[in-house]
């Protein structure tokens, strides 16, 4: 019966495909349709300001001492005491961030003691030189207005409003998540997004659930 299975033996490789026919599509149609993300998706960092339009980056540094890629360089400066940039006595002076060594692990925004830096739902950065994917101050920083930015704002495959969607993300150390926070607002207001929602927490009116 070998002869047999050897003739058999081109038509056993369609057996997983026809078994998929007929059955629900679970591809899209990229970049025409895109998966909804989760609140607190990792993406494309941003520098935030606050509603006053003063940057929120104090030049610490923490956020590159912590990175565990090394892909964050910060130097800070002294305020200008006539034109200060952000409230307090620093500021972030130089801010780049490596994209291709970065690794998305939001310990940036976890050591940040302002909320300058968080993470967007944006992920399409595709660069032509090793260059472009060092992200600047310039490209990182909102307008003064809360307007992100985005170097390939222009390509088709990209959909800057998802700059915008990451106000939700909430740190891991935080109150979020917990029932007795509910109804606090977890974030600081930010030039973008002055009217932050509060925290959900986990009690049984905002789940639906059952105490007991």
């Amino acid at each position: 019966m070998t002869w047999i299975s050897d003739l058999l033996g081109p038509f056993k490789g369609f057996a997983v495909t026809m078994r998929q026919v007929g059955k629900p599509r679970v591809t899209r149609k990229y970049p025409q349709e895109k998966r909804v993300k989760p609140p607190r998706f990792h993406g494309r960092h941003v520098l935030n300001r606050y509603e006053d339009g003063m940057e929120k980056c104090i030049g610490c540094e923490l956020c590159a001492g912590v990175c565990p890629a090394n892909c964050i360089y910060v130097r800070g400066a002294d305020n200008p005491p006539d034109n200060p940039v952000s409230p307090g006595e620093r500021y972030g002076f130089v801010y780049e961030i490596n994209m291709l060594r970065c690794i998305y692990c939001a310990m940036c925004v976890e050591a940040c003691p302002t909320e300058a830096i968080t993470m967007t739902h944006l992920f399409e950065m595709s660069v032509t030189s090793k260059e472009d994917a060092i992200y600047t101050k310039d490209e990182l920083l909102v307008d003064p207005d809360g307007t992100p930015n985005h170097p390939q704002a222009e390509s088709p495959l990209i959909d800057v409003k998802e700059l915008r969607l990451g106000d939700g993300w909430m740190r891991a150390t935080s109150s979020a998540g917990r029932a007795e926070y509910e109804g606090v607002v977890a974030w600081t207001p930010q030039a973008r997004n002055p009217d932050l929602p509060v925290e959900a927490g986990q009690s049984a009116e905002s789940t639906g659930g059952d105490d007991g």
